[in-house]
């Protein structure tokens, strides 16, 4: 198998377990735990970003684990020369859909099943710009740094408290975006809303990238005076 070929393995494997470890823990939330909203969303944090952390360590090694659409064209964006970009986004988008028809019949449930939770409002669009953005910052500017054996834990970190710190409780992925519309269950989200939240995160995605550009210049200076002081 080619490198391209491992890389793009790797990216769709990746984002298919995210979303199947999104959907498939909010259906045994709801089932565990009916009554309780709050626990249900409290299993599903819990599942999701333990499910990064593990995806991300495996995966960061052969493909960088983006795992994220927005992540890959910041990635370009940056300046970093990954030729792989479209395909990138192809294989995470199609991970996306088939992480959440496999959710849904590991589950018992028909393979596809269009969400009608609607999700859409302006504190959903906020609440989407501002988790992509933070999602972006955290990542590039460990990257700057040299931190990459950092950006697992802090990438779960910051999505588990993003599920709590938001009213979207912080998809910030495009290709989870397009997953969770295949399942109408508890991570569920309508075709339309989802419209709004990829829209959202491609904004998050852009602010993200200024912020990163603005961090990622003073976080290297920084890093290189901090060096040359130690010496």
């Amino acid at each position: 198998m080619t490198s391209m070929m491992r890389r793009l393995l790797a990216e769709f494997l990746g984002s298919a377990g995210l979303v199947a470890a999104i959907i498939g823990s909010g259906i045994a939330a709801s089932r565990l735990t009916p009554d309780d909203l709050g626990l249900q969303l409290l299993i599903n944090a819990l599942a999701t970003s333990s499910a990064l952390f593990v995806l991300i360590t495996i995966f960061q090694p052969i493909s960088g684990a983006h795992l994220n659409p927005v992540i890959t064209l910041v990635d370009r964006g940056l300046g970093n020369t990954n030729t792989y970009a479209l395909q990138y986004v192809f294989a995470q988008l199609a991970g996306g859909v088939v992480g959440a028809v496999l959710a849904n019949v590991m589950f018992g449930l028909d393979a596809v099943s269009f969400s009608a939770h609607q999700r859409l409002g302006w504190p959903h669009a906020l609440s989407e710009v501002i988790a992509t953005a933070g999602l972006v910052v955290v990542i590039f500017v460990l990257v700057s740094l040299k931190q990459h054996q950092k950006i697992a834990v802090s990438v779960a970190a910051y999505i588990g408290a993003a599920f709590f710190a938001t009213s979207s409780t912080a998809f910030a992925n495009p290709a989870v975006t397009l997953g969770r519309v295949f399942s109408d269950t508890f991570a569920g989200i309508a075709p339309l809303s989802a419209l709004g939240f990829l829209a959202a995160q491609i904004v998050g995605g852009f602010l993200g990238l200024i912020i990163a550009r603005l961090l990622v210049d003073a976080s290297v200076k920084a890093a290189l005076a901090e060096t040359r002081a130690s010496d």
